[in-house]
């Protein structure tokens, strides 16, 4: 059964197993398991209108999995795929910077530059040729449960609902897809494996999940300013020294160039604004010329899972399991996680295949595995900025040289706990307007995410208690939802009705035609109110080459 009451008659297909996403973790998953048995039926959806429209990263990827998944993958390689040539970090002050020594886990010697959206694209026919069915524009609504309460699949969401819940003429029911197991490859902050984490109580032995933001642009740029190849990364300006934020900067080839800023969801500061902060960046006079007289090709952001080793939930449950950025396997110190998200899709499938598709055990040898090594020697290194910049970086460069021997683990706590109320917090002057380069505006950088959905269906991002928005959050926060958004979803407007009982003549609007499905109001809200689920199949953002 559903974890709803059905009341629609729906169509079944049945699989020996279905995987939910069609990111690097899904698709490697895919494509091991078939290698080792092609007798297994093997079925991958995702919510996309295409496969790769919502993957959205750095993204510079250590090979080594990628080798042993498709030792041939260098004859036809993604079409971007460009060697890494030079590293470059910088700290920065408002006005200039200083460069600093590459750290040792972030030298890119061998590893390459991709767009992942555009990889997973390349992924995907190599699936499809093992016989893997990919279905594009399927989103998962919820998990379907048998009568012991264990997984037994997925439900496709309906199409063809109106705003108000009736049924639109072209309304159909969504399929129900049942499988031996499943596999729950979502992404970070994945809206079934929330559900299913609470349901098993899967973090009943992890700390609290952590994330950042990235926020991301691809820029044509006018010939001879790149340098094909190069890496840079930065921390400092535009982040205060209690903010955790930093950027990357990628030299693409065709006078192309990727960059983004990745700001700590555990900010303090009400008043922080993520993406403002992108593009205070991007007018700094280190970076500001690259980009003058270029043009904006495609803009983007999606929540990166941050909380490492101590917050890995357990990853097995009865019929289902977790790998890739779902379960949390992101290297912070590296700024990498798909070598993880394919190492542990493999893993899965080798698991699965070796025995007789039963869960039972991953998360045993998941912990034992080189992914879960990898993590552990980083484990303290983020959560040492929580206390600051300069702390930070003495105790990241005192887990460097132990190799993370120390005899203690810090902890992490959720994100929506960390912002501090108005009254509490003084926060900077930070110049947010101070910046000529596109996009002007919030709206604008949505135009060039080019995400779509139909206006008439049911709102996706569901407030639990709308009052709260307008009374105590108003007060505490400041609606810290207009900031944190960086596709302007969130609006409070005029409304002398307003929510009953409130006499405020407020009340929040929710464009959710706007949104890019990043999850930062999921994860960030302090009163965890807001709760983010799927829209239609096939909304959301339309993500070139990000």
């Amino acid at each position: 059964m559903s974890e709803t009451t059905p009341d629609t008659e729906r169509d079944v297909m049945e699989y020996d197993v279905v995987t939910v996403g069609a990111g690097p973790a899904g698709l490697s998953f895919a494509i091991r398991l078939k290698q080792l048995n092609p007798e297994i039926s093997v079925c991958v959806i995702e919510k996309s209108s295409t496969i790769g429209a919502h993957i959205l990263s750095g993204a510079v990827i250590e090979t080594g999995p990628l080798d042993a998944l498709l030792p041939n993958w260098r004859d036809n390689p993604p079409p971007i795929c460009v060697p890494a040539t030079e590293d470059e970090f910088w700290l920065l002050s408002k006005d200039g910077g200083r460069k600093l020594p590459v750290p040792p886990g972030m030298h890119n010697d061998g590893n390459v530059i991709v767009s992942l959206g555009a990889m997973c694209a390349w992924l995907a026919p190599q699936a499809e040729a093992l016989g893997v069915e990919i279905y594009p524009g399927f989103a998962a609504a919820e998990t379907l449960h048998d009568d012991a309460g264990a997984v037994v699949g997925v439900r496709i969401g309906d199409m063809g609902v109106a705003r108000d819940g009736s049924h639109k003429p072209g309304y159909t029911a969504g399929i129900d897809i049942r499988a031996k197991v499943t596999v729950l490859a979502e992404g970070a902050r994945g809206h079934l494996t929330k559900r299913l984490v609470k349901k098993f109580k899967l973090d009943a032995d992890s700390d609290p999940q952590g994330y950042s933001i990235g926020i991301k642009e691809l820029w044509q740029v006018p010939e001879g300013r790149t340098s094909p190849g190069k890496i840079v990364h930065s921390f400092g300006w535009p982040a205060d020294t209690a903010t955790y934020g930093g950027s990357f900067l990628y030299h693409l080839d065709n006078n192309r160039i990727a960059l983004g800023f990745v700001s700590g969801l555990d900010y303090k500061d009400p008043n922080y604004r993520p993406w403002e902060a992108f593009q205070q960046w991007k007018n700094h006079p280190m970076v500001k010329p690259l980009l003058d007289g270029g043009t904006i090709e495609s803009a983007g952001a999606r929540a990166i899972v941050t909380g490492g080793w101590q917050s890995l939930p357990k990853v097995e449950m009865p019929g289902a399991l977790l790998i890739g950025d779902t379960a949390g396997l992101l290297n912070v110190p590296k700024v990498k996680g798909t070598h993880q998200a394919i190492r542990s899709g493999m893993l899965a499938a080798e698991h699965l295949a070796a025995g007789a598709l039963s869960p039972d055990g991953f998360d045993a040898k998941l912990r034992d595995s080189d992914a879960m090594a990898e993590l552990r020697k980083v484990r303290n290194i983020k959560p040492g900025f929580k206390r600051g910049l300069w702390f930070g970086l003495l105790n990241a460069a005192w887990e460097t040289v132990t190799g993370g021997r120390s005899p203690w683990t810090l902890k992490n706590s959720p994100d929506w706990s960390s912002l501090e109320k108005l009254e509490e917090y003084d926060s900077p002057d930070r110049g947010w307007g101070e910046r000529e380069l596109p996009p002007r505006d919030r709206l604008a950088g949505v135009y060039f995410a080019a995400t779509e959905h139909d206006e008439d269906q049911p709102v996706h991002l569901r407030v639990l208690d709308p009052s709260i928005c307008v009374t105590r959050c108003t007060q505490e926060y400041g609606n810290p939802c207009t900031r944190f958004c960086p596709a302007a979803v969130y609006e409070i407007v005029d409304d002398p009705d307003g929510p009953a009982g409130t006499g405020t003549g407020k009340r929040l609007q929710i464009n959710a035609a706007n949104c890019v499905h990043c999850k930062t109001c999921d994860i960030k809200d302090p009163y965890e109110i807001i709760d983010w689920v799927t829209p239609e199949g096939g909304s959301g953002p339309n993500y070139r080459n990000l």
